[in-house]
């Protein structure tokens, strides 16, 4: 993580002394020095890094290093924030210039002290790292893991994941589940519990009895509920509810969320005794406290109903299972059979393992212990290694015979994870740490996942890709290590939701404190960190710390909770620093106050602002204050610095000040409601970066046009849930570089957007729950028609409707799509995706 933040610092310098030299002055020369020992620290990091757990002093001078690192990017902030940037010409630009530098005469003698600051300890910490190199006889030219070669041949692609299709030794207790569900008294509720420490699959073999087709057709009514360790019981209650309802086809009541804990668990008894026979999944309930709360709104009733839990607490299952016809069933590890069938399936993808390599293989895997989880994760570092190498997998052999000989097997299996975490290439290591801002058992979505990796400066431009691109790939290594789990996917296989496995976060947890990468607090108590905190995670909107604007180093906050008042508003104002910021439940009246506060996010990237309420429910987000502060033209603006804005919640008119966003790249607007006369395309039109749209319930207009000369750089453009909208135009000259076009659920939209054939560019339109009169235009068009001449240049249309949802969010495109078969002899034939 070191060598990350050092490489990253030092190709910020070489830019700056290329680009902005001329500015640097008489600090040229220090900010070289410190560029060069930089050069010479990351040379050693490398073999430092592999090292540092088997001494202390390792240790604590890499730790001076990510240190000295952050405050190096934090000085260069601060410089070009004031100094760097200003290209205006003529007598305008010489009397800002001159007023610029009137006032930044004691801004420059700061900086100026930093960074010599910065120099003497740059200078001491190169001091011991000379020191070091030649007492640990560390060469700096050793390159360290081969786990890039390119030469691999085992490594796959997709995910190196086991497909529940393809998992061995399930069958007989999946098999064994289904008897136990399925027998016994019609009349009484049976509870089974799962037990096992993590690793096992307990939820994987659940989740398979509980989608069985003979479970399905004797429990019609069915529930998944993931309990997690810092449980929010109403939160539970309230998800069950919604489940419950989605399962039999009914709205759920919005009184929910108004209830108390005792109403929501009398609203759940009252709706499971008339909803007939169910069967209810309770994943991951880590104490008996979590069972005598839930066990009052479980009905027993007359049908034979029946509830599953899964828990590595063996003190749970007991307690859960107190009549006689419940029942415990003991997870047990993989016999040795089956763990060498899982084994080679992961590496060598069912094909036999080589004979130079079989003993080494079963050595390691006599390491596991037979756990499944063990076994995937060291599965997938040796999967990534060249089998034709012995010696590669000889060096992860004997590094797990140190780590594993711990006391108990839980332990064994974190240093199996913590050593597939080493093993990462440096750029990957903040990428994954990073996953610690997420709660335990969330669905994280993957493109907003990586757009926060670009934000935060994690992904590396390559020449002639795309920046996402990059971030895909960075996203599908971590994949194909096992380290990151694929929940959901779109079609053609691209990951769409993903999440963390309970052990893997524990282990990157532990990195990310000491590495301060990020800082979480939950609804647990914790002691407040005496060191800088960059990244502040809030789980629990009632542990706020009360002194929020004194972390003047935070650069990341995510998420915090702002219905508590105008305090913790103003009290962001303070975090000059920050990069990221997520604020949840903003009240109307608190919209000056945050307004105030962006005036002083000078390097804010993203910003994400959902207000209080729901649909047509929630609260007016008002923005329009401090036009004359926040429209400034002035480089030290937020405006200049913002790259994503996401606003969930009504407006009554667009903030003015958007249109200054010289370098925004993304907008996402949902339940917006603007009416017709404000037109969110007025204000977006002319945006010179602006890539990205996706507006949800954002405009109740009857008609969208996208005049010639606007939206230059947009490639891709979702529109759905506005059902007002009857027309698009697109004249020629606009959008010109659109490469991805989705509509969905635009009911009163009757004909593809008028001008669509000057979208030269576009390489895929998507229509998806739209109107019968559009849908059956386009599915049955003659190649001599007029509206097929518009749309044949379209490499790939998707006409669709979704089979299910996707189980984040209704706000989200479906997780699947079912194809509408074309009609006619001379129907173009659209592409099949699924």
């Amino acid at each position: 993580m070191a060598e990350t933040v050092v490489s990253f610092v030092s190709n910020r310098l070489a830019t700056l002394l290329q680009e902005e030299g001329s500015l640097l002055g008489g600090l040229r020369q220090e900010v070289q020095l410190i560029k060069d020992e930089l050069g010479h620290m990351k040379a050693f990091l490398k073999v430092a890094e592999a090292k540092e757990d088997d001494d202390p002093r390792l240790q604590e001078w890499i730790k001076q290093v990510r240190e000295a690192a952050y405050d190096i990017e934090d000085v260069l902030d601060e410089f070009v924030l004031r100094f760097a940037g200003y290209r205006h010409h003529g007598f305008c630009g010489s009397l800002q210039r001159i007023l610029k530098a009137i006032k930044s005469s004691p801004a420059r003698h700061q900086v100026a002290s930093e960074i010599q600051s910065i120099k003497s300890r740059i200078k001491n910490i190169s001091e011991l790292r000379r020191r070091y190199q030649d007492e640990f006889g560390i060469d700096h030219r050793v390159t360290g893991s081969s786990t890039m070669n390119d030469s691999r041949r085992y490594s796959r692609d997709d995910a190196l994941l086991v497909e529940e299709a393809k998992l061995v030794g399930i069958d007989q207790p999946k098999q064994h589940l289904i008897s136990k569900l399925l027998e016994g008294h019609d009349h009484q509720l049976k509870v089974i519990s799962v037990v096992g420490m993590a690793g096992l699959g307990k939820t994987t073999l659940v989740k398979k009895v509980h989608e069985d087709p003979e479970v399905r057709k004797n429990f019609p009514v069915r529930a998944w509920v993931t309990v997690s360790q810092t449980c929010d019981f109403p939160k539970l209650l309230r998800d069950l509810i919604r489940q419950l309802n989605k399962d039999l086809d009914k709205s759920v009541p919005q009184s929910i969320e108004s209830m108390t804990t005792a109403e929501l668990k009398e609203f759940v008894k009252d709706f499971l005794r008339r909803a007939g026979r169910y069967a209810i999944v309770f994943d991951d309930a880590w104490d008996v406290e979590f069972w005598n709360e839930i066990k009052f709104a479980l009905p027993e009733g007359n049908y034979g109903n029946r509830v599953m839990l899964t828990t590595r607490n063996a003190d749970v299952a007991p307690a859960s299972c107190t009549e006689s016809q419940d029942y415990v069933y003991k997870m047990e590890p993989l016999s040795i059979e089956d763990s060498w069938t899982l084994f080679c399936n992961k590496i060598f993808k069912g094909n036999r393992c080589p004979a130079h390599l079989m003993d080494v293989a079963k050595a390691v895997l006599d390491k596991c212990d037979g756990l499944p989880l063990a076994i995937v994760a060291i599965g997938g570092l040796l999967a990534s290694k060249d089998v034709s190498r012995i010696d590669e997998w000889e060096k992860i052999q004997h590094s797990l015979g140190g780590e594993l000989e711990g006391t108990g097997k839980l332990e064994r299996v974190k240093r199996i994870l913590s050593l597939s975490y080493d093993d990462l290439p440096s750029h990957l290591k903040p990428c994954l740490l990073y996953l610690t801002i997420y709660p335990e058992d969330y669905l994280i979505g993957c493109y907003r996942l990586i757009n926060l990796w670009i934000a935060e400066r994690f992904v590396e431009w390559r020449e002639g890709m795309n920046i996402e691109d990059v971030a895909y790939d960075y996203l599908s290594e971590l994949i194909s290590r096992s380290l990151i789990q694929v929940t959901e996917v779109f079609y053609e296989g691209l990951p769409d939701t993903c999440r963390i496995h309970d052990l893997m976060r524990e282990v990157i947890l532990i990195k990310s404190r000491e590495q301060n990468m990020a800082t979480v607090i939950t609804r647990q108590p914790m002691t407040w960190p005496s060191e800088k905190v960059r990244r502040l995670v809030i789980h629990s909107s009632s542990n706020i710390p009360s002194k929020l604007g004194g972390l003047l180093a935070l650069q990341t906050l995510n998420t915090i909770d702002a219905s508590s008042g105008s305090v913790i508003v103003k009290e962001i104002g303070k975090l000059t620093q920050l990069r990221e910021l997520y604020i949840t439940q903003l009240r109307r009246e608190d919209g000056k106050e945050l307004c105030s506060s962006l005036v002083n996010l000078t390097s804010l990237r993203e910003l994400s602002i959902e207000s209080i309420g729901k649909g047509d429910d929630s609260e007016i987000i008002d923005l329009n204050h401090h036009q004359h502060s926040l429209s400034s033209s002035s480089s030290c603006s937020f405006l200049q610095s913002l790259r994503m804005l996401i606003m969930c919640g009504r407006l009554e008119t667009m903030p003015v000040w958007i249109t200054h966003l010289q370098n925004w790249v993304k907008i996402d607007l949902y339940w917006s409601g603007l009416r017709a006369e404000e037109d969110p395309l007025e204000f977006l039109q002319h945006l010179p970066n602006l890539g990205g749209i996706s507006f949800c319930g954002s405009y109740q207009g009857e008609r969208l046009y996208f005049k010639a000369g606007g939206f230059l750089k947009l490639k891709r453009l979702w529109l759905r849930r506005m059902e007002g909208l009857k027309r698009m135009t697109v004249e020629e000259g606009a959008c010109p570089h659109l490469q991805r076009l989705i509509l969905k659920q635009l009911p009163l939209l009757e004909d593809l957007p008028w001008g669509i054939q000057h979208l030269s560019h576009l390489q895929e339109l998507g229509l998806c729950e739209m109107s019968s009169q559009l849908m059956e235009k386009v599915g049955n068009q003659k190649e001599d028609s007029e509206d097929y001449r518009r749309i044949a240049h379209i490499p790939e249309i998707v006409i669709a409707r979704p089979r299910g949802f996707c189980p984040v969010s209704d706000e989200l495109e479906p997780c699947r799509w079912e194809i509408l078969p074309a009609q006619g002899s001379d129907a173009p034939q659209f592409r099949v995706v699924f």
